[in-house]
């Protein structure tokens, strides 16, 4: 099973205004920076979380239909599936109707029933998922998870001197995890 980011989200969930009130900035001199750091704050968080924050495009790419026919897609929220292809022998994809499938996207992992299917003729990454997760925009981000990205945006540009940016994250600021804790993935 294989996550690919297709389109990544056009907006963010904390805009440049809010972060810069955020540090009490009024100038516009750092304001490229400022919109990295709100950027890197947002995928660090993703990564930490398996969340998809802001409207995004992602491939799910499967070697064989699962025997229960319940595709498990760990990038919650997810909005919709926008086509599911299943790669014949000779190479070229065939579409699964959408009408063969259900989504439950409101679950964590998602869940995706499709019906029966004939095996792919490709052995590796025969079957691939193309869907749209996250939020539709910064509002319906809950607020725990966008103070998160402004304090640890804030952390980061605090560092910005003494860590290059190649290794940010530098740290992560006391409460960060108390307020990611609900949508850390746990496994046992």
């Amino acid at each position: 099973m294989i996550l690919i980011l297709s389109q990544p989200p056009m907006a963010e969930p904390v805009t440049l205004p809010e972060f810069k009130n955020h540090l009490r900035i009024d100038h516009a001199l750092e304001d490229t920076l400022l919109s990295s750091l709100i950027s890197t704050a947002r995928e660090y968080l993703e990564k930490r979380t398996g969340l998809a924050l802001m409207d995004q495009q992602w491939r799910l790419c499967l070697d064989e239909w699962p025997e229960d026919r319940c595709i498990q897609i760990q990038k919650p929220p997810i909005r919709s599936i926008d086509e599911v292809q299943q790669f014949g022998i000779d190479g070229q994809p065939n579409i699964v109707a959408q009408s063969n499938m259900l989504l439950d996207g409101k679950s964590s992992p998602a869940r995706l029933f499709v019906g029966p299917q004939l095996s792919p003729g490709q052995m590796m990454n025969g079957i691939e998922i193309t869907f749209t997760a996250g939020y539709t925009s910064a509002s319906e981000v809950p607020d725990a998870l966008k103070r998160a990205i402004l304090i640890h945006a804030a952390c980061l540009y605090e560092f910005r001197g003494v860590v290059a940016p190649d290794m940010q994250p530098a740290a992560v600021p006391n409460g960060y995890d108390a307020l990611i804790s609900q949508w850390v993935r746990r496994r046992i």
